[in-house]
């Protein structure tokens, strides 16, 4: 199922959207803010990481009715029914010449017993076949499956989920288990266990030294990077990053990394669950061994999980909810060195202003950026979006 969308209905959509004013207790950003250009090792403490041109760096409200919209195309993958009503957590990957999809599959809302992992497959990103399931409800009574990513190793598609102790994955048991897909069988197999008291937040993603690396929470919520991957699945070295409670104002959550184009220095992007709504960031030089300490951008957020990919055109899109309101507009950033983003577009979502968008995921394939993302919790959706009309947000 396809359709085209009204830029006018959108625009008029985020503009109701935005009609309540934030309080004066509630303004997001400090008077004083270092916007000096930032670098990963002569000036990791710059707070500068959006610089668009029409929005104040130094503000928190962004019109999001002013910005471009751009066009693509637009599909559903899943809708919850009567008894599994929630979808979240949702993964792409383009494997054996067909698009994946991953989701978390569960009863009423997340975190709760039974929840399992389905998955669905496509030709062109638009048409996608019927759900299954990856991995079905856990058999020990309590227990929940989270979709975790899909990682492309050595040839072969592996799905990861971590298996949590209901009703909260941060209170109880937490492991990172992994299942390959075997294509002669037409199935998912147990690939075992890759972690105990983990979860990922993405799939791994290979380094200069030749490692994978991913990052890694705990059920106490501290932050850490899991570094190996290559000699099995279970061969990782533990990097701690940071604590959840560790540094006043800071509640770093839902990590995401990627590599600056200089191929060294790494970035490391985190939400934040402080009142302040602005992303985290840190570098490391050194092949994620050692972190900078995470500052506090200028980049607003919702409070929710985003995500970003390094594009053929030589930039990074970054899909996320900049509205520190709500979890709508989704909107894409991009950024020629990874540091600062300087424009910036709403997705193509015909949206009620009541509607969450969020989650994204974000992979480039056949000139398209194909993007998934959950609405309400209760359906997995993906736009499809020609390369060409997000190279021109730079031009």
């Amino acid at each position: 199922m396809t359709d085209r969308v009204s830029a006018r209905f959108i625009a008029m959509a985020i503009a109701l959207c935005l009609t309540r004013s934030l309080a004066e207790g509630d303004r997001l950003f400090a008077a004083e803010l270092d916007l000096t250009p930032p670098d990963p090792i002569t000036h990791p403490q710059s707070q500068l990481m959006l610089n668009v041109p029409g929005i104040d760096p130094g503000a928190a409200e962004i019109d999001f009715a002013a910005l471009p919209v751009l066009e693509g195309r637009h599909t559903v993958v899943t809708k919850g029914d009567e008894q599994w009503q929630f979808r979240l957590h949702e993964y792409l990957a383009w494997f054996g010449d067909r698009y994946w999809c991953i989701w978390s599959h569960g009863p009423v809302i997340e975190d709760k017993a039974t929840q399992h992992v389905q998955y669905a497959t496509s030709i062109d990103g638009l048409n996608w076949s019927e759900p299954q399931i990856l991995v079905g409800p856990p058999e020990k009574e309590g227990y929940g499956y989270i979709a975790r990513g899909l990682w492309i190793r050595d040839g072969e598609l592996i799905a990861l989920a971590s298996l949590f102790e209901a009703p909260l994955f941060r209170s109880g048991v937490l492991h990172l288990d992994a299942f390959r897909w075997d294509s002669q069988a037409g199935q998912w197999t147990p690939a075992g266990r890759v972690r105990d008291d983990s979860m990922n937040n993405f799939a791994p993603k290979q380094i200069a030294d030749g490692n994978w690396m991913m990052s890694r929470r705990t059920a106490a919520r501290d932050v850490s990077m899991m570094i190996g991957g290559v000699r099995s699945l279970t061969d990782w070295e533990i990097i701690p990053l940071a604590t959840y409670t560790g540094v006043a104002d800071q509640r770093p959550e839902e990590p995401y990394w990627y590599v600056l184009p200089d191929g060294t220095n790494i970035v490391g992007l985190f939400r934040n669950n402080n009142d302040s709504k602005r992303l985290l960031r840190a570098f490391s030089s050194d092949n994620g061994r050692t972190w900078s300490p995470l500052v506090e951008t200028n980049f607003p957020d919702a409070r929710s999980k985003f995500n970003a990919v390094w594009t053929s055109g030589g930039y990074f899109a970054l899909v996320s909810n900049p509205n520190p309101q709500a979890r709508n507009p989704l909107c894409l950033s991009v950024s020629r060195d990874g540091l600062v983003y300087t424009n910036m577009a709403v997705l193509p979502i015909d949206s009620a202003p009541s509607d969450s968008l969020q989650y994204p995921h974000v992979i480039e394939h056949d000139g398209h950026l194909l993007i998934t993302f959950s609405r309400n919790k209760r359906t997995v959706e993906v736009l499809k979006i020609p390369l060409a009309n997000v190279d021109a947000l730079l031009d």
